[in-house]
């Protein structure tokens, strides 16, 4: 058994504490494919998990991190081999089961799904969880009947990761845009990605009413509480809107007015333990419908060792688009 370095978060009467450690591999968590790990990525769930702000650490000590990108070391699952390069999004990883901020993760091969041959390793990472829950979302607006020309369709948190890559998405299968977010001067990078129109987030973080004018086709909302009640107040008739994230709060202090009065209908999207064939076909959509030139521009590299900073700037809505780390 050899060494490898990883993040450590634990936890005692004086609250956590996070260190980069040597381990040994006997200490990794029981699964039946081990991965080395080149690269990871910065999710604001990994930000509340680095800072402690909520309670996304079920098990003590841990290695946070929800994703990973890397190559099969060994295995005894029979659909992957040495040499193999995967992914792997959520099943706990960094919560309850050892996660990606190491160089090393051994982990059920149920969980991992085949790297894309249009991506490499830092595009996946690029993607995470944010672009796989975006690419989630679009999916279950499309089975609830949304197609282009029905009508605009609302973005919220559109400078982070889940907004970001949802609008490149959406633009590209032809779908007009809205965009809403809190920092007008991304107002270009938002628009380079693809967005029709930019709108103030205070124009939705405030109470809703119970309805308000029919403007949107859809929404994809990852800010929750008023923003997502007000998001749906504006739906048109039969419209729909995928929740997926809880930036201003995990409230909804909406009405049941926008579902009997205009047939809106809410889906709710968990990437964590999605399985792993509706996994499978949104990598596939994201392979075919994410434009990597747009990727790359809402794509920062960094390495690991930032990620303690960089925790503190998502949740503080400073960080854009995507951030990958490297793991040497």
């Amino acid at each position: 058994m050899g060494q490898f370095k990883a993040f450590i978060l634990s936890k005692d009467g004086g609250g956590q504490a996070l260190r980069w450690a040597d381990l040994d591999e006997s200490e990794l968590m029981d699964g039946d494919v081990t991965v080395r790990i080149s690269h990871s990525t910065l999710n604001y769930k990994d930000g509340l998990a680095l800072t402690g702000k909520a309670p996304v650490v079920r098990r003590w000590p841990m290695i946070p991190g929800i994703d990973f990108a890397g190559i099969v070391r060994e295995s005894t699952h029979p659909d992957f081999k040495p040499g193999d390069a995967v992914v792997l999004n959520g099943w706990g990883l960094g919560e309850t089961h050892f996660g990606g901020y190491a160089q090393l993760a051994r982990v059920k091969g149920d969980w991992l799904v085949p790297l894309p041959a249009a991506f490499s390793p830092a595009q996946a990472m690029a993607i995470g969880t944010a672009g796989y829950t975006a690419m989630l979302a679009v999916l279950a607006l499309e089975r609830l009947g949304l197609v282009p020309g029905t009508g605009p369709v609302l973005v919220t948190g559109a400078a982070g990761g889940v907004g970001s890559v949802a609008i490149a998405l959406l633009a590209k299968l032809g779908f007009d845009v809205v965009a809403s977010t809190g920092r007008p001067d991304e107002a270009g990078y938002l628009k380079a990605l693809g967005a029709k129109e930019i709108i103030n987030r205070a124009e939705l973080s405030g109470p809703a009413r119970p309805l308000n004018r029919e403007k949107y086709a859809a929404a994809i909302d990852s800010v929750g509480s008023h923003t997502l009640a007000n998001a749906l107040s504006m739906l048109k008739y039969g419209g729909v809107a995928a929740a997926c994230g809880l930036a201003q709060g995990m409230e909804l202090p909406g009405s049941v007015a926008p579902f009997i009065l205009r047939g809106v209908t809410l889906a709710g999207i968990d990437s964590v333990m999605a399985p792993k064939v509706r996994r499978l076909e949104a990598w596939s959509r994201l392979a075919r419908d994410l434009d990597t030139r747009l990727l790359e521009q809402m794509t920062v590299i960094r390495p690991i060792a930032d990620a303690p900073a960089l925790a503190e700037d998502i949740l503080a809505g400073k960080v854009r688009g995507r951030v990958v780390f490297t793991i040497g």
